[in-house]
């Protein structure tokens, strides 16, 4: 018979009752965020939303434009709370998941939403004043409603820290593990992987999206542990291209999607509004479109160094699949003083890039060697770290540009 002693320093029970320690605590964090998430949501309806439709002090387009999905992801978390204070973690975030479209939407109109609420604070003298007025209420302890707006967006990102943490420390004969995790109709002893690579690995189990680093993690928890389990005891019946039948996605995979797609999203906005300044400092009929499409990556001054005379400085804007050179305008030009001339457009993708010196730092600064087809660039800066951040932009740039092609020949 098994002594309390020894039962008390067995590594599995230890290994349990710290995911179980883990679970209670991210299951209470959950709870309260949650339940401060829901007021700070209904402060903006009642106070924001409702008296603004009821005053109608913004026009029905502009006060949608304004907060989006505000209304629907309150109900959402109105319905998701009570769940959460019976401790029905797996039902409550499994019944959530299809409320998750409601940040994507919200996300996708986001700048949209910045860009009223600075117009109308600029040129609606009743909008502002109302605004004032319910800003100084004290149930919003000083916050404002630009800080309010970006509220759900945050929370997302709190919800996939959460959810998956309670995920993976939750026991798989918890009633919750599937609906957290995945549930299958059919038994997992019939569940296939959906890729198997042909090279030896570890398998990309569809239980658990955050592999291959779950062999590296110091504490992998149950979650993990039986997501690779699985794919061992189904790595022999895995075949490239197989499904999985019966298989629903559990609600910490669906969090996480959701979140990274929102992410995504806000990326490319960030993106669009870099794009919209640099075209403004460009001009000319040369400047007209060139950054359409593209991803902005940097831009900063460096010098050209020129086979004779003496180093002159320009303009670099660096896009995903171009450099662009840039002089810029006379200060005493009537019409485009403070703007930027493109001089060169050069297609990453044809760049062999090189660092000549600089490598070790120091006051010197450094040099790089750009060489295109037609062409070579030698650039200078006597900032060394603004020069090796430039080298590593640049090598991204290259890399991903030379991938794709050989990609597209690959299908080709």
């Amino acid at each position: 018979m098994e002594s309390p002693g020894s039962a008390a320093r067995c590594p599995v029970r230890q290994q349990r009752a710290r995911w179980e320690r883990k679970r209670v605590c991210t299951a209470r964090e959950l709870l309260e965020t949650e339940r401060r998430y829901q007021e700070q949501l209904g402060l903006v309806a009642t106070y924001f939303l409702g008296i603004l439709k009821a005053k109608g002090t913004l026009r029905p387009p502009e006060r949608q434009t304004l907060f989006g999905t505000w209304e629907l992801i309150y109900a959402a978390s109105l319905e998701l709370l009570p769940y959460l204070e019976e401790g029905q973690w797996g039902p409550g975030l499994q019944g959530f998941c299809p409320h998750l479209e409601l940040y994507v939407q919200f996300a996708a109109n986001a700048e949209k939403s910045r860009t009223t609420l600075q117009e109308q604070l600029k040129k609606n003298k009743r909008f502002r004043r109302f605004v004032q007025l319910q800003e100084g209420r004290p149930e919003f302890r000083g916050l404002q409603l630009q800080d309010l707006l970006p509220l759900p967006l945050q929370r997302l990102q709190q919800y996939e820290t959460l959810v998956v943490a309670l995920a993976e420390n939750t026991v798989p004969n918890s009633p919750d593990y599937h609906l957290l995790t995945r549930r299958f109709s059919s038994s997992p002893t019939q569940a296939a992987c959906a890729e198997c690579p042909s090279a030896p690995g570890p398998q990309q189990c569809l239980l658990c999206p955050y592999l291959p680093c779950l062999q590296a993690s110091p504490d992998p928890g149950p979650f993990r542990l039986a997501c690779l389990s699985l794919s061992i005891a189904t790595q022999s019946q895995c075949s490239v291209g197989s499904e999985v039948r019966g298989a629903v996605p559990g609600a910490a995979r669906l969090v996480s999607e959701t979140a990274q797609r929102v992410h995504a999203i806000g990326q490319s906005q960030k993106n669009d509004q870099h794009l919209r300044r640099v075209q403004a400092l460009l001009s000319g009929r040369k400047a007209k479109g060139l950054t359409s499409g593209r991803w902005f990556l940097r831009q900063g001054w460096l010098l050209v160094v020129p086979p004779t005379g003496e180093p002159r400085p320009r303009m670099f804007f660096l896009f995903s699949d171009v450099l662009l050179m840039a002089k810029p305008r006379p200060p005493l030009h009537l019409l485009q003083s403070g703007t930027f001339a493109c001089r060169a457009l050069y297609p990453m993708s044809q760049c062999q890039l090189s660092q000549i010196f600089g490598h070790s730092g120091g006051p010197c600064g450094g040099l790089l060697s750009l060489s295109f087809p037609h062409e070579k660039l030698l650039l200078m800066s006597a900032d060394q770290e603004e020069l090796s951040q430039w080298y590593h932009s640049l090598t991204l740039a290259v890399r991903s540009q030379k991938s794709s092609t050989h990609r597209s020949v690959n299908a080709t």
